[in-house]
C-alpha cells in the first residue's frame, strides 16, 4: 500500500494516509503533475493505463504521482518521470494549486497539485501499467481538441492548461 502525505490548503502536511482511502475519503493530499515538451514546443502527453481505478483511458500531462512521506516534491517528479514514462531529465517547479473533483465511482481527487515543467526530445519508455499510449501535440491542438472533447482528458489537464501561472510560460 503507498501512503500520501495529508496537507492543508496552505501545504503544511497535516498527516498521512493510504492513498486509495485518501481518495475514497476526498482529504487534501500532495501531489505532482509534469509537463514535458520537446524541441519544438510540442507537450508530451500520456494515455492513462486502462487498469488506473480513475480517470483510465483519459489522456492527460507528461506524468503525475504523490509524493511519499519523508520525500521532497522535486524528487517525487524525477521518480516518477522515471517510473512512469522512462525519462531522466530534472525538471524545474512552476506552481501549485488545489482543486477538487469527484469521480462517479465514488472517489474524491482533492489534491495541492505541484506542478513541474521541463523538457525532451526523443521518444519516451511508459511502464504500460502507467501508460497506454503517449503523444507530442502542439497547445494549440490540444486546447482545440479538448473543446471539442472534453471528455477524453483528465480533469487536472484540463485546470492547468486554463492556469494563467502556466498559460503565461506556454502559449
Amino acid at each position: 500500500m503507498t501512503d500520501v502525505i495529508l496537507v492543508d490548503t496552505d501545504d503544511r502536511e497535516t498527516g498521512r494516509m493510504e492513498k486509495l482511502e485518501a481518495h475514497q475519503q476526498g482529504l487534501l493530499h500532495r501531489a505532482i503533475s509534469l509537463f514535458i515538451f520537446n524541441s519544438d514546443g510540442e507537450l508530451l502527453l500520456q494515455q492513462r493505463a486502462a487498469g488506473k481505478y480513475h480517470s483510465a483511458g483519459l489522456w492527460s500531462n507528461t506524468c503525475c504521482g504523490h509524493p511519499a512521506p519523508g520525500e521532497k516534491t522535486i524528487d517525487a517528479a524525477r521518480r516518477r518521470l522515471r517510473e512512469e514514462m522512462g525519462i531522466s531529465i530534472e525538471p524545474v517547479f512552476s506552481h501549485h494549486f488545489v482543486y477538487r473533483a469527484e469521480f462517479g465511482n465514488g472517489l474524491t481527487e482533492y489534491e495541492l497539485d505541484h506542478v513541474f515543467t521541463g523538457t525532451f526530445s526523443g521518444d519516451p519508455a511508459p511502464d504500460p501499467q502507467e501508460a497506454q499510449d503517449w503523444k507530442y501535440i502542439s497547445l494549440s491542438a490540444l486546447n482545440s481538441d479538448i473543446a471539442k472533447n472534453p471528455d477524453q482528458y483528465s480533469v487536472w489537464l484540463k485546470i492547468i492548461l486554463q492556469d494563467p501561472r502556466f498559460t503565461a510560460k506556454y502559449k
